[in-house]
């Protein structure tokens, strides 16, 4: 069963934010809160880890997973960002958006879609994220939280423990989160497109 703590979204307790640490150095799964619903994540470098996201999501080696970064100058790290990009990333970050952009090579291969260099990254808009990314030291390889058929996230925290109570280690109890993930931008070539539509204002990149 996994072990549930309840955080509070807006005063996080330092105690269960280091726990909540301590599970994904230690190779933990987790869901959690963000800005904009509930997600899977665990460490970049745990490949059991990854095994299982992809096992709860049922997605392959396609799907472009997402690192949960503090700030512009950590995700640089991980992605490579033209000064346009990095001034759009700027305006809307922190926030609910994920851009699918060009993977350095501190990227993980096995990360990454296997015909094309790419990873999302994003900056959520919530204190239990950026003061478990501060504890952490590192960001979070994350996924949505939408259980294979289901077009929405789940968010009633009595469903996300009755369906993933034996399939996770942790589970963050943030309060009331959203039923709309981020709005996707591919940011590999060219203007930015729209590949999904979530919580994150689109009409910006309408012409």
């Amino acid at each position: 069963m996994a072990e549930l703590i309840q955080i509070h979204p807006k005063n996080p307790q330092p105690r269960l934010i280091v726990r909540a640490a301590e599970l994904l150095h230690a190779g933990s799964v987790i869901v959690y809160p963000t800005d904009s619903s509930y997600a899977l994540g665990c460490r970049i470098g745990e490949k059991a880890a990854l095994d299982r996201l992809r096992m709860i999501r049922r997605v392959d080696d396609k799907h472009h997973f997402t690192l949960v970064c503090r700030d512009l100058s950590e995700i640089a790290t991980y992605a490579r960002i033209d000064n346009t990009a990095y001034r759009l990333l700027k305006s809307l970050t922190p926030g609910p958006y994920t851009f699918i952009v060009q993977a350095t090579k501190q990227v993980p291969r096995r990360l990454l879609h296997p015909k094309r260099r790419a990873i999302g990254i994003r900056v959520p808009d919530t204190p239990i994220v950026h003061e478990l990314l501060a504890e952490l030291d590192q960001p979070i390889l994350s996924t949505t939280l939408i259980l294979p058929g289901d077009e929405q996230p789940l968010a009633d925290m009595h469903e996300i423990r009755d369906h993933m109570d034996h399939y996770v280690d942790l589970i963050i109890d943030g309060g009331p989160c959203g039923i709309l993930p981020t709005t996707v931008l591919d940011m590999t070539a060219g203007p930015p497109q729209v590949l999904r539509q979530g919580r994150g204002d689109a009409t910006i990149f309408e012409t």
